[in-house]
């Protein structure tokens, strides 16, 4: 420990010479034409950077362009531009300190920002969507319209007026809600700026005369889904199609809660989920007709306690991924990166929890060693690269079939890497790295020492990134922020697909476009087939004062149900108020995330699930992970978990490795009942 201490003063003194000895930068301006741009959509155009000297002279530098909202608006490195989406956006002109690093992330000596106004097209037209294929006297039915413009995006913005060609048959109250009075022929046409759709409606005589409501179950636990089922029978005893019905639920709160207590939803297929203990009553209406049930929701009572184990502490950089594992030594490893330093990988023994300890480091040249993974034999490790000195980034393969005695590098790969590798994942002889957010090459790694590239795959949207990936028995889900969740086959979706041939199966978007991490599914409770998809978001503004806690993150985990590729629904999410999420690992119906500064979140998952599982009492744990010598002291920021033979690993931002463990909680009271 003194040897490094020494060696990083000198270090330290050295660049500070360097510094003070470096010759002052001369003055430079840096001017672009046009200042700002307006653009309809699919329209093109050119910016010109020029620099100048301060003599107004033009000085020959390389300007990089970039976009801040690459699916909005496009710039490449020449300068053209391509509108795809309306809204007001910026590009950024940017001067770079070192001539030779052209990345957007570079040192900027200057920058200029172009905004760009991007108008929305005209609706081009208004359809009716998702109609039932019967309507009835009596009922009400929600009308639902799809308005799409001249460029071919749906607009969701633009207002839709209604009208009914008589009042006597259908009525249309403000939000658009449909009744129908009696039977006959009505037609509904709907206004969208200049562009109208109709829709001629043959109303039906109510034929239903009895009306009752089943439930699938009438004592629960909070978190449980109970399927209502209403039964709209004709005079014969026959079920009426398509009879439309409306569920709404109230709720008695348990004895001891004073508040808005036993708050619950129910979804239009009348799927009820309970979040706070208490009588649930659970109302249908069709028509005229109204069915109501009852039932009882407990406490879920899955919460544990946290026990601290161990901890490789790593104070003096950010520690970024880790993967945990048993190597062919037989005893137990874990392998954590680091971020926004000098290119460090530790190896930990782990196999006493209790005692972790150091055995080897790797450095290489990077600034950032963000993802670390292990082969299924437990004998090869990859850690990627970002931020090299010479700028070939990509892989690096290392031995560690016994981490005690020595780690190994035993080849390198960067070929069309150089834009940095954010994160890897290893899957059946073959490596998924990203290439600059844009794509994932598949890496042969059959022979460690002699990787080559088999394949790649890459979206072909407009301003498209990928920001990770995850393979399971052939099936790589990747992480595209607006693209969302894809799923693509490479050997086991059925599809033809494989590393050298990469076929897209599926894909779920959703609206923030924070989409960062995904970890597929299968539950062992019923068999359901979930992609988790996480997020990651930074719209808080940042602290810089010295000794300030890591920038406050935002977003959540999405619960994708995904039984069919072209069916993805979105039933579910785990979302902490206060808090954003990062990177997150199921198993045994539990899940484990890496909430940022939430800390270690670990969530009960088994059944079926819908609604907000963060207030339905599934939280099974929560623990931060504080350190009065962190790099920033006492500033939780959990990057990744992993849960690995009873114990829970995680890695923080700020103080490095964790080994933790649920155990049965202590008896506390904390203000409620909890039966």
């Amino acid at each position: 420990m003194k040897q490094t201490a020494i060696v990083l003063i000198l270090l330290f003194v050295s660049v500070s010479v360097w510094a003070q000895e470096e010759p002052a930068e001369p003055r430079l301006t840096l001017e672009v034409e046009p200042s700002e741009l307006n653009l309809k959509v699919g329209e093109k155009a050119t910016l010109v950077a020029t620099v100048l000297d301060r003599d107004g002279n033009i000085v020959e530098r390389p300007v990089v362009f970039f976009s801040r909202r690459r699916r909005s608006v496009s710039i490449n490195p020449a300068g053209n531009v391509e509108a795809y989406r309306p809204g007001e956006h910026v590009l950024i002109a940017m001067l770079p300190k070192d001539p030779e690093d052209l990345h957007r992330r570079a040192d900027a000596l200057l920058t200029v920002e172009i905004p760009v106004t991007i108008p929305n097209p005209p609706a081009a037209s208004v359809e009716f969507v998702e109609l039932p294929s019967a309507f009835y006297a009596g009922t009400v039915a929600p009308i639902e319209t799809r308005v799409t413009d001249t460029a071919g995006a749906n607009r969701p913005d633009v207002e839709v007026r209604l009208e009914t060609s008589d009042e006597s048959i259908a009525s249309l109250d403000e939000l658009g809600s449909l009744s129908f009075k009696k039977a006959g022929m009505v037609r509904i046409t709907a206004h969208a700026e200049s562009v109208r759709g109709h829709i001629d409606i043959d109303v039906a005589a109510d034929p239903v005369t009895s009306f009752e409501l089943i439930a699938s179950g009438d004592d629960v636990r909070t978190g449980d889904v109970v399927f209502f089922e209403a039964k709209a029978l004709d005079v014969n005893g026959k079920a009426v199609p398509d009879y439309p019905v409306q569920f709404a639920t109230y709720a008695r709160p348990e004895a001891g809660i004073i508040a808005a207590g036993a708050t619950a939803q129910i979804d239009e297929d009348g799927a009820f989920v309970a979040e706070r203990p208490g009588l649930h009553t659970i109302v249908a209406v069709a028509g005229n007709h109204v069915a109501r049930k009852t039932i009882k929701a407990r406490a879920r009572n899955v919460r544990k306690e946290i026990e601290v184990l161990g901890q490789g502490p790593v104070r003096d950089r950010h520690t970024s991924d880790l993967w945990v594992w048993e190597a062919p030594d037989g005893r137990d490893y874990a392998m954590t990166g680091t971020w926004g330093a000098d290119g460090h990988a530790y190896f930990w023994d782990v196999t006493e929890p209790n005692s972790i300890q150091l055995v080897d480091t790797v450095r290489v040249d990077a600034r950032t060693v963000n993802d670390v993974k292990i082969t299924e034999d437990g004998a090869t490790a990859i850690i990627s690269r970002e931020g090299a000195s010479n700028r070939k980034n990509g892989l690096v393969i290392l031995d560690v079939s016994n981490p005690t005695d020595g780690v190994r590098v035993i080849a390198r790969y960067d070929d069309q890497l150089n834009g940095g590798v954010h994160n890897i994942f290893i899957h059946e002889g073959h490596v998924y790295a990203l290439s600059n957010g844009r794509r994932y090459d598949i890496i042969s790694i059959e022979d460690p020492t002699n990787p080559y590239r088999v394949g790649r795959f890459e979206l072909d949207t407009p301003g498209h990134g990928v920001h990770d990936v995850w393979v399971v028995d052939g099936i790589a889900y990747s992480s595209n922020w607006y693209d969302g969740v894809v799923a693509v086959d490479v050997g086991g979706g059925g599809q033809g697909g494989a590393p050298n041939n990469p076929v897209k199966l599926g894909s779920y978007a959703y609206p923030s476009g924070w989409n960062h991490a995904a970890f597929p599914y299968k539950s062992q409770s019923t068999g359901k087939f979930y992609a988790f998809a996480g997020d990651e978001a930074f719209p808080y503004p940042k602290d810089d004062r010295p000794g300030a806690p890591p920038q406050r993150a935002a977003g959540w985990i999405h619960v994708i149900e995904w039984d069919e590729w072209d069916e993805p629904k979105e039933v579910a999410r785990y979302q902490v108020p206060e808090a954003g999420s990062h990177n997150l690992w199921v198993e045994d119906d539990v899940l484990y995330i890496g909430y940022y500064g939430g800390g270690l979140r670990v969530v009960d998952i088994s059944g079926e699930l819908r609604g907000d599982l963060y207030k339905q009492g599934r939280e099974i744990a929560f623990w931060h992970p504080y350190d009065p010598k962190s790099v920033t002291p006492n500033a939780p920021n959990v990057w990744g978990v992993q849960p690995y033979k009873g114990t829970i690993f995680l890695a923080d931002f700020t103080s490095g490795l964790w080994a933790v463990k649920l155990v049965e909680p202590k008896k506390r009271f904390m203000g409620e009942p909890t039966n």
